[in-house]
């Protein structure tokens, strides 16, 4: 047997997926890890922790199949993205926890150089705006706090990355700093025109280059790794979402998939050239074969499934989250209950970083059900949000069809009602794992396991298509209370 093992690195556990030489899923393993508060809109994560996780997975989906580490052609990873972590060059140990992409302490920061005129320029190079999502001022500010930190990042003793540099680092035993070009293109610190990390942004945040790995395409020898018996070359790195956008196929431009995890990331293939955003999209690189960069326009939402959590962990009034969709479908049709879940600011294309949540339209009969339908309901609002920013950009058609993926695409009644609020059919396919199936593919069609894109595409199978069935007026009244609901959070 010959299998592709993926480490899908999230924001929320690590898991560990074998894929058979038929890139069929033979094996899983999973492992949560702790979440950091430290203060309101911080969100750290331990790497010593993440690491412990990612090993753990490993070693057990490996004893769980019966995979023996010579039977693996190859390791893919794919990672939450932005995360920040800074480490000590010769033992590896992180100088600080880790940033987490949804961490907001770096909000003045970006303040302070919009204010000085600098945001223009950074969207030109990077396609990203200053907003503390993004790495760079995560590092600025590590480097700032944490005593010493920039006096040795400045000696050359401090490496930087974002999670996939970190397990590259630490699977190699030190061997290798690098990572892919979608992960750098989210760092803030990368041009994505000219292929390589821009000095003037690495200056402006006062980021020596000194601590950068170095970038490589999607599909490339990023070192071996002899953690698991013998040695087996890591093949395939990509950010999550563009792993997604890879495992769902989307290959050609006007190609869209959105990922449902704990936020929600829509990317939207635009082929060679990249586009720029008149409606406050990113701009980012989907994905790089062979020296040739592919571009996308990218929404992101913040908060998707951590709503879902919030019902189960704070509200409690869910004990597992597949009961959200059918405590919804319990709900009174009448009422219009509206959440706004800007837990941690709200995304694109609002880009509101110290908003905070807010519920609307409550009455005395509002209940566990309508509160679970607002829920799910809001993350439906926040894709037609990037659905329309995404069109106004693209000049997209109406023919248009989401391909989505995630945990909660496996909701029938959360992707119905998706459908309904965009008014446009929605593709759930065969294979979910498209995140892990996308790092697996990477490192298997490298390894020579597995066709190339053309074959890879032709393996795409749909499971079921979501027509909208909802009324065009109920459609629009429903989304006119959404924008109601987010002007009302955002003046708040």
């Amino acid at each position: 047997m010959t299998y592709i093992l993926a480490i899908d690195q999230g924001t929320t556990s690590s898991r560990a997926i074998l894929f058979d030489a038929q890139m069929q899923r033979v094996g899983t393993a999973q492992q949560e890890f702790t979440q950091c508060f430290p203060q309101e809109g911080w969100v750290e994560h331990d790497p010593e922790e993440i690491w412990d996780s990612v090993l753990n997975v490993s070693r057990q989906v490996m004893d769980k199949v019966g995979a023996s580490a010579d039977q693996i052609a190859g390791i893919g990873i794919t990672n939450q993205r932005e995360t920040t972590v800074v480490w000590d060059k010769t033992t590896g140990k992180a100088i600080h926890n880790a940033i987490v992409w949804q961490d907001r302490r770096t909000a003045e920061i970006c303040q302070r150089f919009r204010d000085a005129g600098c945001e223009d320029d950074v969207t030109a190079q990077t396609g990203l705006l200053l907003d503390p999502y993004f790495s760079g001022t995560k590092v600025k500010w590590i480097l700032d706090t944490v005593p010493g930190a920039r006096d040795r990042a400045e000696a050359g003793e401090l490496l930087f990355g974002t999670i996939d540099s970190f397990l590259i680092w630490r699977l190699t035993e030190g061997q290798v700093h690098a990572t892919d070009a979608t992960n750098a293109a989210r760092t803030l610190l990368f041009d994505i025109h000219k292929g390589n990390w821009s000095a003037e942004i690495c200056d402006l945040l006062d980021v020596p280059l000194s601590m950068l790995p170095e970038v490589r395409d999607c599909a490339a020898d990023f070192g071996q790794t002899g953690l698991f018996g013998r040695t087996i070359p890591i093949l395939g790195v990509a950010g999550d979402q563009q792993a997604a956008t890879i495992g769902q196929a989307c290959f050609q431009p006007g190609m869209m998939k959105s990922t449902y995890g704990t936020g929600c990331f829509a990317l939207l293939n635009t082929g060679t050239q990249p586009v720029e955003s008149k409606n406050r999209l990113l701009t980012t690189i989907a994905y790089q074969l062979d020296g040739q960069r592919t571009y996308a326009l990218e929404g992101s939402i913040f908060i998707a499934g951590a709503a879902v959590q919030w019902l189960r962990d704070a509200l409690q009034i869910i004990d597992s989250a597949p009961q959200s969709g059918e405590l919804a479908a319990q709900s009174d049709p009448n009422q219009h209950v509206v959440l706004v879940p800007a837990f941690t600011g709200l995304g694109a294309p609002y880009w509101k970083p110290d908003c905070r949540g807010a519920m609307f339209g409550l009455t005395r009969n509002s209940g566990r059900a309508e509160i679970a339908r607002a829920t799910l309901e809001s993350i439906a609002f926040q894709t037609r949000d990037l659905w329309h920013a995404m069109q106004g950009d693209w000049g997209a058609d109406a023919d248009v069809i989401l391909r989505v993926d995630g945990g909660m695409s496996a909701s029938d009644w959360a992707m119905q009602g998706l459908s309904d609020i965009l008014g446009a059919p929605v593709d759930r396919p065969v294979m979910q794992e498209t995140t892990a199936l996308g790092a697996a593919w990477l490192a298997g069609m490298k390894a020579g396991v597995y066709p190339d894109q053309a074959g890879f595409a032709d393996t795409w199978a749909l499971d079921q298509r979501f027509e909208p069935i909802l009324p065009e007026a109920d459609r629009e009244a429903a989304y006119t209370r959404w924008k109601r609901a987010v002007q009302a959070t955002m003046a708040f």
